[in-house]
């Protein structure tokens, strides 16, 4: 990128704003992709700890606060500077969310009933359709509250997770 600007100087000391705007245009799209690419690995980061949830059927601390820092750092990065559009519309997370638990069944595999179960047996074990609604309300949730409110609501949806009213009155094991 350091380059780019360096070629965005000349071309404007220049008087080339055609290749000025062009240089513009690859920062913009070299920017949303470094955005895009920070969201999925929330993403991915999210659904490790949904599957784990769905597969053992419990709520941990640990899995309840990664889920919801996951979401809220969704939630920052998707707001875009002017502060009143998004990346990533809140119609058009299905594929993404489709990539995430793909890409999130290996590392899930590691940690998942301390590791008994392969990434080939996970894999049949997870219900992806029900992983990716629960996702979506999560994601939902983003476009509805603000960055201050959003993480007492989050915690209001994980308690209907399984586990959740258990996690919610501290019989935790």
């Amino acid at each position: 990128m350091t380059q780019e600007l360096i070629d965005l100087r000349a071309s404007i000391m220049e008087g080339r704003y055609t290749d000025a705007l062009a240089l513009v245009d690859e920062l913009e799209w070299m920017s949303k992709k470094g955005t895009i690419r920070n969201i999925k690995s929330f993403l991915i980061r999210m659904a490790v700890h949904l599957i784990k949830n769905q597969v053992e059927q419990r709520l941990t601390n640990s899995w309840a606060a990664s889920i919801s820092d996951s979401i809220r750092e969704i939630q920052d990065l998707n707001l875009k500077e002017n502060k009143t559009s998004y990346y990533i519309k809140s119609d058009e997370w299905e594929e993404m969310l489709e990539e995430a638990i793909e890409a999130a069944i290996r590392p899930a595999s590691v940690e998942v009933l301390n590791g008994r179960l392969s990434p080939f047996k996970l894999s049949e074990l997870v219900d992806r359709k029900q992983l990716i609604m629960a996702a979506q309300r999560l994601l939902e949730l983003t476009y509805e509250h603000s960055a201050k409110t959003l993480p007492a609501i989050i915690d209001e949806h994980l308690t209907e997770f399984p586990g959740g009213e258990d996690w919610q009155a501290g019989r935790l094991e």
